[in-house]
């Protein structure tokens, strides 16, 4: 176990934490900005099953905040490049790529083999579908949602919690919004990515305050942060 002895030298993991970890089942839906550091930290901690699902490929302007990927890869299915990349750093895992979108008709069949959800999405109808299919099958889904400079992150579903519908009630207004800007500093999928796969580890292994109930927001040109009650 010299790979994760860092990790199991902290008390909240420990050996059990780490047994926890490799029995663990996370889909990251969506493998980009936020998706390659959820995918690379959770891989890098020993999540024993990850599943990646996206239908996009590679851009040249991705590169900029999809650390996952190279300028080499411009043009390849994303799901199936990132699955490579995640091998290499860690052989032990089990890493199942989904080249395609999420949809009705796919949701269930997909997320019932996973126990966590970890939104790595851009738009509000993958993340209404997200929610409602994991409520009906009683996952945990994780959120995180970035624009520009600024993030946040929510728990959504934790042991019959609130869930993304308490966020956001009103469907059919959020779905009619305009897309916001696509401008956007790498650094803020970075860190919302990695606060997402931090509350995944959290969840898996039974220590800390969830964020179940509560959106966390912090704006990265000030660094304020703030917490409120859902």
């Amino acid at each position: 176990m010299e790979r994760y002895n860092r990790q199991i030298l902290l008390p909240e993991i420990g050996q059990e934490g780490q047994e926890r970890l490799k029995k663990a089942r996370v889909l990251i839906v969506g493998a980009g900005g936020l998706g390659s550091p959820i995918a690379l930290y959770l891989a890098g901690a020993g999540v024993g099953t990850i599943g990646l699902i996206d239908d996009d490929t590679v851009s040249a302007s991705n590169l900029q905040r999809q650390v996952l990927y190279t300028e080499a890869e411009i043009g390849l299915p994303k799901a199936i490049q990132a699955q490579k990349h995640l091998k290499a750093l860690n052989s032990e895992l089990d890493i199942r790529a989904y080249p395609v979108r999420l949809t009705d008709e796919n949701a269930e069949e997909i997320i019932k083999q996973y126990d966590i959800v970890a939104d790595g999405c851009d738009n509000f109808k993958t993340r209404y579908l997200i929610n409602d299919a994991c409520v009906r099958l009683d996952k945990t889904y994780v959120y995180g949602a970035i624009r520009a400079f600024d993030g946040q992150v929510s728990v959504f579903n934790y042991k019959g919690g609130k869930t993304y519908r308490d966020l956001f009630p009103n469907e059919a207004e959020m779905l009619s919004m305009p897309q916001p800007p696509k401008g956007v500093i790498g650094f803020t999928p970075g860190l919302i990515g990695c606060a997402e796969a931090n509350e995944v580890v959290k969840i898996i292994c039974g220590y800390g305050d969830i964020m179940s109930g509560k959106l966390w927001y912090i704006d990265l040109k000030t660094l304020e942060t703030y917490t409120i009650l859902l």
